[in-house]
């Protein structure tokens, strides 16, 4: 399954998914430093749909804060 999200990297709500009209919105508390809000945004989005963390990839945008996300079920 391909997504698209939004990213709101150093938030102080995070860890949370939000569905926004949107689409999904990602808070991760970590910052946009050396992929650290990456890997964030992977272990949230697996938690958010239960599946392993390993089966969450960014496909695209890994420097945006608008990322195209693949979710192997």
């Amino acid at each position: 399954m391909l997504i698209t999200v939004r990213v709101k990297p150093g938030s102080r709500k995070g860890p949370l998914v939000d569905e926004t009209a949107d689409g999904l919105v990602v808070f991760v508390r970590e910052r946009a430093v050396d992929g650290a809000a990456n890997a964030g945004v992977e272990r949230v989005l697996a938690a958010h749909f239960g599946v392993a963390p390993r089966a969450v990839h960014i496909v695209r945008g890994h420097t945006a804060r608008i990322k195209r996300v693949e979710i192997d079920e």
